[in-house]
């Protein structure tokens, strides 16, 4: 019986060895490198990942970079139409200037009621406010004095002129305008 063990043991001995052979192989053949390649792969795709990520918060910046300098040339652009509420008074000022440097005689300004539009909803942050300007000049003097007033930065809009011709040859002539301005709201806070 021992013979019979003895063969039976090493008939056992022999298939699990064959099989420890074959599963070594295959570990080694096969789940190795499949292994290290599945190591490899997670890598790169860590690297792409992190890559990808890098790029949308660059993409980010430069769009949000690109955004600001829209919104800062916006604004500047904005700022040639609207004065600031505490400049309104600087561009009273400022037109008086306009008529003293371009030499015009007996010039007056003044504030005009506020027009009402009933069919259009009163603007948030903007409001319109009109001047009445008067002065004594002749045709060039007026003419500069009108080209100074449409280059002038906030924008001032003349609406409406007139201009009563003299009874005396060569001497000035009587200029009334109608100029509006905008203006932001003065802000609560």
């Amino acid at each position: 019986m021992d013979r019979i063990y003895n063969r039976y043991f090493k008939t056992v001995g022999a298939v699990w060895g064959g099989c420890l052979v074959v599963l070594v192989l295959a570990y080694v053949l096969v789940i190795g490198p499949q292994k290290k390649l599945r190591q490899q792969a997670d890598k790169e795709l860590e690297e792409k990942k992190q890559m990808y990520h890098a790029v949308i918060k660059t993409a980010q910046e430069e769009n949000r970079t690109k955004l600001n300098e829209q919104i800062e040339q916006l604004r500047n652009r904005v700022n040639d139409f609207i004065t600031d509420f505490e400049d309104s008074a600087n561009l009273t000022f400022d037109i008086s200037q306009i008529a003293s440097d371009k030499q015009v005689d007996s010039f007056r300004i003044k504030s005009k009621e506020k027009r009402r539009r009933s069919a259009v909803p009163e603007p948030e942050y903007i409001d319109e406010n009109h001047l009445t300007v008067s002065f004594t000049a002749g045709f060039n003097q007026f003419a500069t004095f009108l080209n100074a007033l449409e280059r002038h930065r906030p924008v001032v809009f003349v609406d409406k002129f007139t201009i009563t011709r003299s009874k005396a040859e060569n001497s000035a002539h009587k200029v009334s305008m109608n100029l509006a301005f905008f203006m932001r709201k003065r802000q609560e806070g």
